[in-house]
């Protein structure tokens, strides 16, 4: 519907990340031209053609917003090639290290910056003390020259046993399990290799490790050296790369990741939700999410949230495969997805409460890294000091049967789609999985006999003022069972010592209600429960916005600058000639349009709007630019760039609301591309 005038432009996605690192005591942000992978999302300095919207006031307001300085993290690894993999590591290039540690490698009078040994350990709830001679391989493409001594240098710097070739505790082969000749050497993928050498010493300081090199990142070279550590007697395997999905995965899952007694971890991606990256999506692998973690005053002493940018265009990946089928640990569980679902597990990865890594082949010494690259060896690492899989399990299955045992990740989104497959909730979720280790025993073969499984009860329905009840089911773990639920219409109630759940709903609205069940371990169930308001005890039904379709401008609304508007054949409105308009300046930008209103006392609510989505963003897997629908403090829809249609769309909704509210609207552009979000005809009405 808008009229553009293309004009060439180079897109710089941007990692945006804030946090605070406790062992710098600054606050930052993070921002960083973001390299591609895996068609993810355009490659920094990638020619584009975008198109920027013809009325001036646009353009106008876009060029003078104010200019942020923020700190800065980068991709170590470039572009990969079609079947290949590209490594996960983020590397800040803002941290200015103790003065000491700029000019020498060790020091015992200064502590570099990120998370060490330590902090892991303590936010993990882990022991220093096991893992004695369990090794642990790190599979990476390509040479690292400096690995044993980079390695030996944070080592000594943490107070580590030493791990080298000498004592037995180090070995660097290629993929063929030689010494000689190593793989052409590669400052990029140097970086990914130190991470996961000191991820491994930082979690599980007495294992030995196994670093594997393959000739190329193609995934048959990584792949082969998957094998060869296996073949080596690895029972931990660490996978900190990934790519997009094709439709060889099915084979590379049989020739490379079938390794039952083997626990193998693959880091989920760095693009948000992404439609899934393998290996992370194979069904032999534990899928590893990011998480942002910082310390606090609870009892556990930390806290963690999902790993993302505002802009949805960097944080920990999740998503469906489109070729592996659903394995048997998922079924019981709602993950949104047809066929595999990721990720399991997570740990932290966020840049800005990034870990400390030492490096000098391509880098200079000291630096703090991120990224899911830094969660898959930490997992790995903690399968190691629970000791050695059953010989016949598939050890990702054990988080499954244990999920007591693991830190619930209940707060953050990497993405619109929502719950589960963006949003983090009680339970499983596609950023973070079933949570992060707190201790080993998630993690320990025994795992997957142990601990009841829920039945899904699937969707419910019912109606307001009238008595309803849905009796869950489990089969397994140790009786009596314990019930528990999150999220049920209000009027309802669950019985903890036999699961029913019963009482007489007394809100309208659609309920996503989490079912828990303990019982020698735990087990949950996500599914959704809509009430209807049945016959109305509205005081006062009806229409409640004023001006709902802005003829009268913007009487009524609060806006930003130029948002309520006629705005012609520009963006024609749905009917009248007033219309409002967010976003769409091909510029990093925020939009909101926003009306206070009172739902009556006794009455059910329904929120509707007429929207038209166009852009110039071309990619069919990535939100850059994104719109909030919310009442109140519920967010009530999400749209971005993928929801683009041709005119105008109605879009109606039966949120949860009584008395003083408002219903807002946020409209949020990245750095290029526009994305116009225009709204006409809204209504809350009461009924």
């Amino acid at each position: 519907m808008t009229s553009f005038a293309p004009t060439a432009v180079n897109r710089v996605t941007t990692l945006v990340v804030g946090g605070l690192i406790a062992t710098l005591g600054l606050a930052v942000n993070v921002s960083a031209p973001a390299a591609a992978f895996g068609g993810h999302h355009a490659p920094s300095g990638h020619s584009r053609t975008a198109k920027a919207p013809a009325p001036s006031r646009k353009l106008t307001a876009g060029a003078a917003r104010s200019a942020k300085s923020h700190a800065k993290a980068v991709r170590v690894c470039g572009s990969p090639r079609a079947h290949a993999a590209s490594c996960f590591a983020l590397k800040r290039t803002d941290v200015v290290e103790p003065a000491v540690l700029q000019s020498q490698a060790i020091s015992s009078n200064a502590t570099p910056a990120g998370y060490g040994p330590s902090n892991l350990q303590s936010a993990y709830a882990l022991s220093a003390s096991g893992g004695s001679g369990k090794r642990v391989a790190i599979v990476d493409a390509y040479d690292d020259p400096n690995a044993e001594s980079d390695l030996a240098a944070y080592r000594t710097q943490y107070g580590l046993p030493p791990c080298t070739t000498a004592n037995g505790c180090f070995a660097k082969v290629n993929q063929s399990g030689a010494t000689s000749p190593l793989p052409a050497p590669d400052t990029g993928w140097a970086g990914e290799i130190s991470l996961d050498l000191d991820m491994v010493s930082a979690v599980c300081p007495n294992c030995k490790i196994l670093l594997v090199e393959a000739s190329t990142s193609s995934m048959t070279n990584l792949g082969t050296a998957v094998n060869r550590a296996v073949t080596m007697g690895a029972k931990y395997v660490s996978n900190s790369y990934g790519g997009p999905e094709s439709s060889a995965v099915t084979s590379y899952d049989t020739s490379y990741f079938n390794h039952p007694g083997v626990a193998i971890t693959a880091s989920s991606g760095d693009a948000d939700y992404d439609g899934g990256s393998y290996p992370a999506t194979s069904k032999y692998v534990t899928a590893v999410g990011g998480t942002h973690l910082v310390a606090d005053s609870s009892a556990r002493g930390w806290s963690e949230r999902v790993w993302n940018t505002t802009s949805y265009t960097e944080g920990t990946g999740s998503g469906c495969s489109a070729y592996i089928t659903k394995p048997a640990f998922q079924t019981n569980i709602s993950t949104g997805c047809t066929r595999r679902a990721e990720a399991d597990v997570s740990a932290v990865a966020d840049p800005a409460t990034g870990v400390a890594v030492y490096q000098t082949y391509g880098g200079s010494g000291w630096a703090v890294y991120g990224g899911t690259s830094a969660s898959a060896p930490i997992i790995a690492s903690v399968y190691a000091l629970a000791g050695a899989p059953g010989t016949a399990d598939y050890p990702n299955t054990y988080p499954y049967a244990h999920r007591g045992n693991l830190n619930d990740v209940t707060s953050g989104s990497n993405g619109t789609c929502g719950v589960p497959l963006c949003t983090a909730g009680v339970g499983w979720d596609g950023p973070t999985g079933l949570g992060t280790p707190r201790g080993t025993t998630a993690f320990a073969a025994g795992s997957t006999s142990s601990g009841p499984t829920i039945t899904n009860p699937g969707s419910r329905t019912g109606v307001v003022g009238t008595a309803t009840s849905l009796q869950l089911t489990a089969s397994g773990g140790t009786t009596p069972y314990t019930w528990s639920a999150t999220g049920l219409p209000p009027g309802m109630s669950i019985s903890s010592s036999t699961g029913l759940i019963s009482g007489t709903p007394t809100t309208a609205g659609t309920y996503s209600v989490t079912a828990t069940v303990s019982g020698g371990g735990t087990s949950s169930a996500t599914f959704t429960w809509t009430i209807t308001s049945g016959t109305s005890t509205c005081s006062a039904p009806g229409q409640k916005l004023v001006n709902p379709g802005f003829e009268s401008g913007a009487t009524g609304w609060s806006s930003s600058p130029g948002v309520i508007g006629q705005n012609g054949t520009a963006q024609p409105a749905h009917s009248g000639t007033w219309d409002a308009w967010l976003d769409g300046y091909g510029a990093a930008h925020t939009d909101t349009l926003s009306q206070s209103v009172t739902v009556p006392t006794g009455c059910a609510v329904t929120v509707s709007f007429y929207l038209n989505i166009d852009t110039a963003e071309t990619t069919t897997s990535s939100a850059y630019d994104t719109l909030t629908v919310k009442l109140g403090a519920t967010t009530v829809a999400a749209f971005s760039n993928l929801n683009k249609a041709a005119g105008y769309v109605l879009h109606t909704y039966a949120p949860s609301a009584s008395g003083a509210t408002t219903l807002s609207f946020s409209g949020n552009e990245d750095g290029s591309l526009a994305t116009s979000f225009v709204l006409d005809d809204l209504a809350v009405t009461a009924r």
